[in-house]
């Protein structure tokens, strides 16, 4: 029982690590820029990104939380004609609100 007990507890752990979130074409040519960056770029929108924080109750890696949320945000981003995105705020609960800019091509 030990034994099963260790391998459940062996898998959350990697679970924990895990990113199951992949890019899309779109989202491939969108990069993450800060604020100042964008001061030339136009402003098209904001995305919200959610991932879960917690996998069975224990918490997920802080950077692989905050990497999933900008893969997500860098896809919704791309299917808005967006080619930029600005973290909005900080990421609570496994949420996170952005920005997303057309900054390629603006004058």
């Amino acid at each position: 029982m030990q034994v099963k007990l260790m391998l459940a507890v062996l898998v959350l752990m990697a679970l924990t690590a895990c990113s199951w979130v992949k890019l899309t074409p779109q989202g491939e040519k969108v990069r993450v820029l800060t604020a100042q960056e964008v001061t030339n770029c136009k402003m098209l929108g904001k995305t919200t990104a959610n991932v879960a924080d917690r996998v069975g109750g224990i918490e997920r890696k802080e950077h692989i939380v905050k990497e999933n949320l900008e893969t997500l945000a860098r896809n919704a981003a791309g299917g808005m004609g967006g080619d930029t995105i600005v973290p909005a705020s900080g990421i609570t609960e496994g949420k996170q609100v952005f920005d997303v800019y057309k900054c390629i091509g603006v004058q």
